[in-house]
């Protein structure tokens, strides 16, 4: 499909979890020069709101929420207040995610509630809160961002596949039950593999950044699967590098 081809977003709204830097504002900005109001979820407020600054701008619309995903009572309190500013959410991208990358002899328990918190249940309690109020609108989109670790692990990311196995599996869930409950909802997983963002060079600074992708063209199949027609809906995109290792 040609990009002359693809509806725009305007009169869209987006929230990004995360999406202060890395991947998160890759997709920020690729729905923001779609038309989409964004709200910027995240607890880095510096970086939000100097990307938010940025955007506005440019004439883009652009806000920041201060948001832990890990805080259901807070998510919910922010769906009521975008519903209270005639901003609900039409579209849902499930971006922020941690690492502790550990041998599981050394990992702490602690460690492991970060992990699994942030990156499966946060997502939930989001999903929880737009699903709903999508099927009483009878629209809008899911996205929630995985990784190859939720198909294939390796050693030291036992709590990172095992959250991410887990939203990929609440991913599938949510697909079928909106095929059920309403067909105008998209739920989209995408599997996203090594990216050059602060969410692995800051654990791996030696990472060969030749053998990674950009967040821009993952950010690109984000929006891809947001701007496919309505009657159809892709459920899974993959989009690693051509030398990713931990693939298939």
């Amino acid at each position: 499909m040609s990009g002359a081809d693809r509806p725009g977003l305007g009169g869209r709204h987006a929230l990004v979890t995360g999406g202060a830097r890395g991947l998160g504002a890759s997709i920020t900005r690729r729905l923001a020069a779609a038309a989409a109001s964004v709200t910027v979820a995240d607890v880095r407020r510096d970086e939000a709101e100097k990307l938010c600054a940025a955007l506005t701008e440019k004439g883009y619309d652009a806000g920041f929420a201060e948001l832990d995903v890990r805080d259901a009572a807070a998510a919910a309190e922010l769906f009521r207040e975008l519903d209270g500013r005639a901003q609900p959410v039409d579209v849902l991208v499930n971006n922020a995610a941690v690492d502790v990358s550990k041998p599981v002899e050394h990992l702490t328990a602690d460690e492991v509630t970060r992990v699994v918190a942030t990156n499966l249940l946060g997502p939930m309690y989001l999903c929880l809160e737009a699903y709903r109020r999508m099927v009483a609108r009878g629209h809008g989109h899911i996205v929630n961002v995985l990784s190859t670790a939720s198909n294939r692990t390796w050693t030291e990311a036992g709590p990172y596949a095992a959250s991410k196995s887990g939203l990929r599996a609440f991913t599938h869930t949510l697909f079928k039950e909106a095929q059920r409950d309403c067909l105008g909802i998209g739920v989209t997983g995408i599997i996203a593999g090594g990216m050059e963002t602060p969410f692995v060079l800051e654990r791996f600074p030696d990472a060969d950044t030749s053998k990674l992708q950009s967040p821009d063209i993952v950010a690109d199949t984000v929006l891809y699967a947001l701007s496919v027609p309505a009657g159809s809906v892709v459920p899974e995109l993959v989009v690693v590098p051509r030398s990713e290792p931990s693939w298939p």
